[in-house]
Parts: structure tokens; C-alpha cells; sequence
């Protein structure tokens, strides 16, 4: 049986109207930058095109040199804006700037992840965003969190009360960057049945 770490660590946990505090440990990812409505922009697509099969060839090395098998984990976003009602009021995609993720266990090493990158390289046509993907450790901490059921469109309410509401009622700031985990196939889930994770990093306020 593969290990579904989405099952077994804290952090991959939410439900749908509770915002909660979680301590996110720090996670080595495999990431990779762009800019621009996710909906239009090709840059986009290229960015998961490249991710996912890096990830699937990390699980097989795994697997075959390590005799540890997991399943691959979801796609994740990190998202901001120059303003950040860009996200909870205005919805302006053009001006969002974004970190395209998926999380690999701690096992997977730098050499592991560069013979991954050159096999996939070898093969017939690539994704050419291929070269711009990094492996990468992200430490985020004390984060709050909750689940998202439906359109990415109908985000905004839920993301004005996490920031408008949760976080300075609990004495907090945000610190890092607005975080999407999801958990649905985007290729194969109606939209109204989407379920994404919305995090964001807190720090105490002054």
C-alpha cells in the first residue's frame, strides 16, 4: 500500500466552515513561478505540465531505489498580489503572481530530484517549463486554515472573513504568502464540487 501523506499529516486537514490554527511543519516541495490569470495564461499550463511528472517519476525512483511508496501529492498554489484585494474583493487574476507546487516526502533528495528532471528531459517533447522547476524547502509555522467547497470564483467570501474576521480577532497578522492546496482532480470535478484547503501563515501583532 503507498503512504497518502494527505491522510496522515495535520496540515492536509480542513473542513468546510471552520477556520482553525495549525503549526505547518517545514515541507520540501517542488516549485516553480509565473504570473497571470490561471485560466488564460500558458505559463500555467506549462507549470503543471512540467510538475506532475516529475512528482510521478520521484514516486517510481522511490519506489524502486528506496522501497518506500506514496502516492503523489496534490497540486498547491502560493498566490499574491501588489494589492491583496485582488484576491478577496476585485478577483483581478491578471495581476496575480504565483508559486505552482507539489509537496515530496522528505526522502526524495536534490540528486533524486536532478536525475528526474534530465530523464523527463530526454523524453519526446517535454514540457518546456521542465528547466524552471526547483526543489525547494518551505517552512511556513503557525498558519490558519479552512476548506473551500466550490468555484475558485466563489473564494472571496470565505478569503474577507479568514482575513478580515479570523485573523485580527485572534491577535494575529498575516505573514506569508495566501496558500491553495487542491484536493480535487481539476480535470475531472465540477466546479461547485471543488475542494480546496485556503491557508495563510499568522504571526502574533505587536
Amino acid at each position: 500500500m503507498a503512504i497518502d501523506l494527505k491522510k496522515t499529516l495535520d496540515a492536509y486537514q480542513a473542513k468546510q466552515g471552520v477556520i482553525r490554527i495549525v503549526e505547518v511543519p517545514p515541507m520540501q516541495y517542488l516549485m516553480i513561478d509565473g504570473a497571470g490569470d490561471p485560466n488564460t495564461s500558458s505559463a500555467f499550463t506549462e507549470a503543471v505540465t512540467a510538475l506532475m511528472p516529475i512528482a510521478y517519476a520521484l514516486k517510481f525512483a522511490s519506489r524502486r531505489e528506496l522501497g518506500i511508496d506514496t502516492v503523489v501529492m496534490p497540486l498547491e498554489g502560493l498566490w499574491h498580489a501588489p494589492d491583496m484585494a485582488a484576491f478577496t474583493s476585485r478577483r483581478d487574476k491578471s495581476s496575480w503572481l504565483w508559486t505552482l507546487m507539489v509537496m515530496v516526502p522528505d526522502h526524495i533528495t536534490p540528486e533524486m530530484f536532478a536525475d528526474a528532471v534530465t530523464a523527463l528531459q530526454r523524453r519526446k517533447d517535454p514540457s518546456p517549463a521542465v528547466p524552471a522547476v526547483r526543489l525547494e524547502t518551505l517552512a511556513e509555522g503557525t498558519s490558519v486554515q479552512t476548506l473551500h467547497v466550490g468555484s475558485f470564483d466563489d473564494e472571496g467570501p470565505v478569503l474577507a472573513d479568514l482575513h478580515d474576521r479570523f485573523i485580527p480577532e485572534h491577535g494575529l497578522v498575516m505573514t506569508g504568502r495566501h496558500h491553495e492546496i487542491y484536493l480535487s482532480d481539476l480535470r475531472r470535478t465540477e466546479a461547485s464540487k471543488l475542494r480546496t484547503i485556503l491557508r495563510q501563515p499568522v504571526a502574533p501583532a505587536d
